[in-house]
């Protein structure tokens, strides 16, 4: 029968085909058992250590003072105490362990490089908890803030890769070879399709304004034949040529929009009813196309993290230019909101200002009519 003291703790138990930082983990313990001295060489924190009760073994390793020696050799006094020290953290740790984890150390002159496979496993699992934390941050509809929140997580993934660049050396081939997932379709609701045909309806009207709006890109809409509509509106501003509803559908007509779904009649019928002023539905619209973004890019990095041929270097370098895709959409949102001046919690780094709040009359919230999608 087993003594209560010696069941093994269920945190040891590794999965039936272990990865490779489990047994990292035990050599790096092993070799700190067989040389208490070294614990004071590696650079690691208990948290770095995937399994719960080696990173508790670990701080007792640091805790309790290194034995002589000479001593060590002879006697198990040490191992004892560090055996002591851990079993508050750990209550199933059977004194058996320490000997199993000096069995499987195969040499303890590696101890620098199974420190270093612990911190590159604790480096793709940390990268995957934040990209994680975006993607759900940018789906979260609860969320009072949610643009503030989603841009706040995105600048903690940024720091966080700030600080793993400094630990990984770069090397050739920095590009992860993962196949990135496709990029998601944006969702045309109810509610974004409406805001895309306002906005559609009101620049046509107000075509002064459209020069202002270069932060608004097609690609930021939910419904692709309104983004090539925005091009044509946006197309006859910057050339300076006459703008109303009839304009815009021959510009349709030549960019090859006008289809057995899309007729001239309810293209017209679109652009011949506005309502509030372009730049709100434009502020919105980005907004949406930000939040898109973030959990696109999220996806992204994800793959790459769970990709474990994906190494520590190359997983940085991919999830930096990931988020340099999302920082894009967020500089011409900021562009948006810069004329409002921001709340004292958000001025922090690289949050930018709430949403303006635009006129939005009763009518404009009703359903629309508009071009089959």
């Amino acid at each position: 029968m087993t003594h209560p003291s010696e069941e093994t703790d269920d945190r040891l138990a590794a999965p039936t085909s272990p990865p490779p930082a489990h047994f990292a983990e035990q050599a790096l313990l092993g070799a700190l058992v067989l040389e208490p001295a070294l614990a004071a060489e590696v650079d690691l924190d208990a948290e770095h250590f995937d399994n719960h009760t080696h990173g508790v073994l670990f701080a007792a390793i640091r805790t309790v003072p290194p034995p002589d020696p000479e001593q060590h050799e002879k006697d198990a006094a040490w191992v004892a105490a560090v055996h002591a020290e851990a079993r508050p953290q750990a209550p199933g740790l059977p004194h058996t362990y320490l000997h199993t984890l000096v069995q499987v150390c195969p040499r303890r002159d590696h101890a620098a490089a199974y420190a270093w496979m612990i911190r590159a496993d604790h480096a793709r699992r940390t990268v995957r908890v934040h990209a994680d934390r975006l993607a759900q941050t940018a789906a979260d509809t609860t969320l009072p803030h949610r643009i503030e929140a989603t841009v706040a997580q995105a600048d903690r993934l940024g720091d966080l890769l700030d600080q793993l660049a400094g630990r990984f050396a770069p090397h050739p081939g920095s590009l992860p070879r993962t196949p990135v997932p496709p990029d998601a379709v944006a969702e045309a609701g109810e509610e974004a399709v409406d805001d895309e045909q306002l906005l559609l309806a009101t620049a046509t009207q107000a075509p002064q304004t459209v020069q202002t709006m270069r932060w608004l890109t097609p690609g930021d809409f939910t419904v692709p034949l309104y983004g090539s509509l925005w091009r044509c509106v946006t197309g006859l501003v910057l050339r300076g040529g006459a703008v109303d509803p009839v304009t815009v559908l021959w510009e349709a007509q030549q960019a090859g929009l006008l289809t057995g779904a899309t007729t001239a009649r309810s293209l017209l019928d679109l652009l011949s009813d506005p309502h509030g002023e372009p730049d709100h539905w434009g502020t919105r619209i980005v907004a949406r196309a930000l939040l898109h973004r973030a959990r696109t890019v999220a996806d992204r990095i994800l793959a790459f993290a769970d990709d474990p041929a994906t190494t520590p270097y190359q997983l940085i370098t991919g999830s930096r230019r990931g988020l340099a895709d999302f920082s894009s959409v967020q500089a011409r949102w900021h562009r948006t909101t810069s004329s409002a001046p921001a709340p004292p919690a958000a001025q922090g780094r690289g949050t930018p200002p709430a949403i303006r709040a635009g006129p939005v009359p009763a009518t404009a919230r009703q359903p629309r009519a508009g071009l089959a999608r």
